[in-house]
């Protein structure tokens, strides 16, 4: 399954009061890993921003000036998205802007329920973590997610935060491209019991590849800047209640 994890940055909170898209942000997600593939852009609003949004996201209408129109990217934007299944933090949110920006282009695009399926990790988190907080920085502490860098929102940043929040939470399987391009000579036997978790019939999809001693090393590494940051790393254990 081709995934795409997506998130938008906009001049303001409402679509239906002419507010617009500045940002659009996408990785690209093949069979449970991260590809490498990635879709951003700034975007030109013909438009004020809210102070409030900008307060949010810190790009301002100077900035954006001499970037493209939403016009000159839609082609390209849909093109990257169609055929994928999104996963977006407040779905209704993203797809609502995107949809009001096709609809003021009148391209013959449609909406994106016409090229896309949308799964929603905020609705995902209210249902695995009732009555608790779910927003995106609430995620990456409670699985060990680091967004040390996420001093203000952007989209690709958040996009790409979203999406090792969501291979987490649905299973754990971030750590599987570190050795996604070797076979590698390691034991391997993190990797194998994250398989196990996952759905069988995903199971049966993928292809166990060993990670190398360096790469373990490495993973290691990168599990102790999650506990420096975030008090804990997920992979070594849930922390104490």
């Amino acid at each position: 399954m081709r995934e795409v994890v997506l998130d938008t940055e906009t001049t303001g909170i409402e679509h239906k009061e002419g507010h617009r898209i500045i940002e659009i942000g996408c990785v690209e997600v093949v069979g449970r890993r991260l590809t490498g593939r990635h879709y951003h852009v700034y975007i030109n609003p013909e438009r004020d921003i809210d102070e409030g949004a900008q307060a949010v996201h810190g790009i301002s209408s100077e900035f954006l000036a001499d970037k493209p129109l939403f016009a000159d990217i839609a082609d390209d934007f849909m093109n990257f998205i169609s055929g994928a299944r999104l996963v977006i933090h407040n779905a209704a949110f993203d797809v609502g802007f995107i949809d009001s920006e096709l609809t003021r282009l009148n391209r013959g695009h449609g909406v994106v329920a016409e090229h896309c399926s949308v799964l929603d990790t905020l609705a995902m988190a209210r249902e695995k973590h009732p009555g608790q907080r779910n927003s995106l920085d609430a995620l990456c502490k409670r699985y060990g997610v680091d967004n040390s860098q996420r001093d203000l929102h952007g989209a690709l940043l958040d996009a790409e935060i979203l999406a090792d929040v969501y291979l987490t939470m649905t299973g754990g399987q971030t750590a599987l491209s570190l050795a996604a391009n070797g076979q590698g000579d390691g034991e391997g036997g993190n990797t194998a019991s994250a398989i196990r978790r996952i759905d069988p019939a995903l199971r049966q999809q993928l292809q166990v590849l060993r990670a190398s001693d360096a790469e373990l090393q490495a993973h290691e590494a990168r599990l102790d800047a999650l506990e420096k940051s975030a008090g804990f790393a997920f992979w070594r254990g849930a922390p104490e209640q």
